[in-house]
């Protein structure tokens, strides 16, 4: 028997999805003219005008003069031509990433910009799931306010995990979790009912760095996200890549050999912690941040670019052996040790020279523009997406 919701578009139904493709227009393009959205939409400008009008009424969307930023409107008689637009703080989107070594908190408005970001130092492995989401959740509400809150229109969780497509985490090794109902966790610790979509935090990575891009970066894009552990995700043609058990990119998990030959999970050898360890060993400070490391690394301290080395040698492995089975066009790092890339760079080409037949391309290597809450932008753009979408989630 057939879904007659399959079948046939009630006019409610054809109303919304009109209107998500007008918000659709106007984030993509930005202002638009009355002609251009009905040219765009394929409507008549009576029926784009009834559209306009209902999203003028709700505030989502607003009159502006025709003038743009750059491109001044051509002289004319008679009255100034009106643009749309939308209104940047009417909703906002909220996104978190839980991981091993912090907790990051993204705030973007409707235009998918980011307003507001924080981080802060947590211990993951030591935390509870529930206390995990509930001090994650409680930062990025912290700034909201009561005001506010009616407008947020959805929380995306990110986590170093392997999910269901339900976001139900199968096991989060570096976090300790294993089995653990991550949706119903995150709505219980809501303050009021809204959306909620948990994802894997290397693909909410790729897909914050890719979203609201005008045109969709063309080719294979492999996004590694580097903390205490490593993920990845895979863009084609700017379409995240998933693979058949949602785990494409995992190349956290990949045995390279060690600086003594030794056969090590990559995450081991250049992930956060084991390279704060070494630097740890090598320099004799008991507990060495980050900042710490990256600083002698500039300096060129002994200790520090030895481990810089090994870093440079294990990351030029993994490129090359993953590039030999998806051949990216380009690598984009992310993640709190992704700084130390731009100065290890020539080591890590000359390394996978060595390594690589002459004849394979090399793809091209970048760190992302704000790697460490890459993740949690990543995880409130996908609650982004799905508001200017037919997929609007009711809250739970």
């Amino acid at each position: 028997m057939s879904d007659p919701a399959l079948t046939a578009i009630s006019p409610s139904r054809l109303r919304q999805s009109n209107e998500a493709a007008v918000l659709r227009a106007l984030h993509r393009f930005g202002r638009l003219s009355r002609a251009e959205l009905a040219r765009k939409l394929r409507l008549n400008r009576s029926s784009s005008g009834h559209i306009i009008a209902a999203l003028l009424a709700s505030g989502l969307v607003r009159e502006t003069a025709e003038e743009r930023p750059g491109r001044p409107a051509p002289p004319r008689a008679g009255r100034p031509g009106i643009m749309f637009e939308l209104v940047p703080d009417a909703v906002f989107f909220l996104g978190v990433e839980i991981g091993v070594e912090h907790i990051a908190t993204a705030e973007i408005d409707l235009e998918a910009r980011l307003v507001a970001h924080q981080v802060e130092p947590f211990a993951g492995a030591a935390v509870a799931p529930e206390a995990a989401i509930g001090q994650a959740l409680g930062l990025a509400f912290r700034a909201v306010g009561a005001e506010r809150l009616g407008r947020c229109e959805g929380v995306g969780v990110s986590l170093p995990a392997q999910l269901d497509p339900g976001g139900f985490v199968r096991v989060a090794p570096l976090l300790r979790w294993r089995e653990v109902d991550t949706p119903a966790l995150v709505r219980r610790a809501l303050p009021v009912p809204l959306p909620v979509v948990v994802e894997n935090d290397a693909n909410s990575f790729a897909i914050g760095a890719t979203y609201g891009r005008r045109q969709a970066r063309a080719g294979v894009t492999l996004f590694l996200v580097l903390e205490t552990g490593v993920g990845g995700g895979i863009v084609i043609d700017g379409v995240l890549f998933r693979g058949a058990h949602g785990l494409a990119g995992e190349i956290g998990h990949m045995a390279v050999p060690g600086p003594d030959g030794t056969m090590r999970n990559l995450e081991e050898l250049i992930g956060l912690e084991s390279v704060l360890a070494a630097f740890a060993a090598r320099s004799g400070v008991a507990a060495p941040r980050l900042e710490d490391f990256l600083a002698d690394v500039r300096d060129r301290e002994p200790g520090a670019v030895a481990v810089a080395e090994d870093w440079a040698r294990g990351l030029a492995h993994a490129l090359v052996q993953t590039a030999r089975v998806i051949d990216p066009d380009h690598v984009v790092l992310g993640g709190s040790l992704a700084p130390l890339y731009p100065l290890v760079a020539a080591r890590v080409s000359a390394h996978v020279r060595a390594m690589q037949e002459p004849s394979f391309p090399l793809p091209a290597v970048s760190t992302h523009d704000a790697p460490g809450i890459g993740a949690a932008f990543g995880a409130a753009c996908m609650l982004h997406q799905r508001y200017l979408s037919l997929e609007r989630q009711p809250a739970v």
